[in-house]
């Protein structure tokens, strides 16, 4: 999948959220977690608000766009 989501979990490590606070804070789910860390599917643009602001960050700072190998 071209879209990454390693920067979020950079980002959660260095402000020392886990993804049990993402859950627990219902800020999103844990089927949407695991097709972040999986790289799988498709999330909606309302998680990435959430995320933004729970982590008062830009989208750019959770995901990035990686050009597939052809």
């Amino acid at each position: 999948m071209p879209i990454v989501y390693n920067k979020l979990f950079d980002l959660m490590k260095e402000k020392g959220v886990s993804m049990y606070m993402l859950r627990k804070d219902k800020v999103i789910g844990t089927a949407t977690i695991e097709k972040m860390r999986k790289g799988e599917g498709h999330v909606d643009t309302r998680s990435f608000e959430r995320l933004c602001e729970y982590l008062d960050c830009q989208p750019g700072d959770i995901m990035e766009y990686v050009k597939p190998e052809t």
